[in-house]
């Protein structure tokens, strides 16, 4: 049983379900997630993530009585299919309270994708050490932030690096690009590209000021890089402007062939160093500047984008909450735009990211810890029948295994 409550989660949990199925073609599998999951599962999901996905303090308080039946669902699901191993993907409010309950019924749980931790709430890993089995992370700092903690977790390298790989290697020609996004084939201008977040309040604060910037450019053009949850309607209403390119998935593509992006502080920023266009990280956020003071006392790591993250330094610009203006915006993007010392360094620190994150297929790898340690440390025993996945009813029966819980002291 697998839970992902956003798109990303969507996209990486559905390559780590094809993984495992490789390795056991008759495994079953029942999910929260979305579209992507279900074609690599073969069946719906028991609830898709589109009813999970929440953002910000408001928006939490609002749908509190939905996430409360979220969570409901999932514990009765848990409870009924009584899977051999849950594994978690982030989305580490709802998650963590998940293997809480899983794991009071001796149920093995992983974790893949640690929640950020070692941003904010750190408090949280000591509940993932009592309540998660195994983690295997994506980022390779985090095993020795963990290491300090007295909790083991695994690197298993970065799924973007696959996906961005195979991006680059199935790349249309510029010109059949711009064609088929219905982009202006008369325009011989740069592009700027816009990716102002997966979330609707994301994308409401960020890209009006990531227009209002880019506009200073006139000798180049801008096109939006869309959330695949988000309609091109909304984009369109926030920006004021029924003729703003949109562009749907095709986001790698849209970046190989940019000059430069600002883009919404995530996993965007990460597949965009992998890529290797320049960026400036925008968070606007609410903009106020007392929201930005509670956020630096909150946040315990000097950087907040992925690629500076992982190397350890300032290799790209970061523009956060109030400090996230169109003047500001301009001052960092002017020298990306062109061959400059601060673009030849962006680049530089992108090479030194891709080597620490490794070649290990990180999908690949965490199946195989998965399946064989089902395989190698469980036994078999009896168990009542367990609910189907509706689409496969068909399906043989695959053992069932009961893993001994370790005692407390041990």
């Amino acid at each position: 049983m697998l839970i992902a409550g956003e798109a990303s989660g969507d996209l990486h949990a559905s390559r780590l379900i094809s993984a495992i199925k490789r390795l056991d073609p008759q495994a079953e599998f029942r999910f929260f997630g979305g579209d992507l999951m279900a074609k690599a599962a073969g069946c719906r999901p028991d609830l898709h993530y589109d009813r999970m996905n929440v953002m910000g303090f408001s928006e939490v308080i609002r749908k509190f009585p939905q996430i409360i039946r979220n969570l409901s669902s999932a514990k009765k699901l848990v409870k009924e299919f009584h899977p051999d191993v849950l594994i978690l993907v982030d989305y580490p409010g709802f998650n963590l309270k998940l293997a809480k309950y899983a794991s009071k019924l001796g149920i093995t749980v992983d974790y893949f994708i640690s929640p950020k931790v070692w941003a904010w709430k750190e408090y949280r890993v000591k509940q993932i050490k009592r309540y998660v089995d195994r983690l295997f992370s994506i980022l390779p700092f985090e095993e020795n932030f963990y290491k300090r903690h007295g909790y083991k977790v695994t690197y298993v390298g970065n799924p973007s690096v696959e996906e961005i790989d195979y991006a680059l290697g199935h790349l249309p020609p510029k010109r059949h690009f711009i064609e088929r996004q219905g982009l202006d084939t008369d325009s011989e201008r740069p592009i700027i590209a816009l990716l102002p977040g997966s979330r609707r309040g994301e994308i409401r604060n960020n890209l009006p000021v990531m227009i209002a910037a880019a506009k200073r450019f006139p000798e180049f053009r801008y096109v939006v890089g869309a959330a695949p949850s988000v309609p091109e309607k909304f984009y369109r209403e926030i920006a004021q402007d029924p003729g703003l390119p949109v562009v749907f998935g095709c986001t790698p593509t849209l970046l190989k062939y940019s000059q430069a992006a600002l883009v919404t502080s995530g996993t965007a920023t990460l597949e965009t160093a992998l890529i290797g266009t320049p960026q400036v990280v925008c968070y606007r956020a609410n903009g106020l500047k007392l929201s930005y003071k509670i956020m630096e006392k909150l946040l315990k790591v000097r950087y907040v984008s992925l690629p500076n993250l992982i190397v350890n330094n300032s290799v790209v610009p970061e523009l956060l909450v109030h400090n996230c203006t169109p003047d500001a915006i301009v001052r960092e993007l002017t020298p990306l735009l062109q061959p400059s010392p601060k673009r030849d360094w962006q680049i530089a620190g992108y090479k030194n990211m891709r080597r620490r994150l490794g070649t290990s297929v990180a999908t690949d790898y965490a199946a195989e810890l998965i399946v064989d340690q089902l395989n190698a440390s469980s036994t078999p025993v009896s168990r009542p029948e367990r609910p189907r996945c509706p689409e496969h009813p068909e399906r043989p029966r695959r053992r069932h295994y009961h893993r001994r819980r370790p005692k407390a002291e041990e």
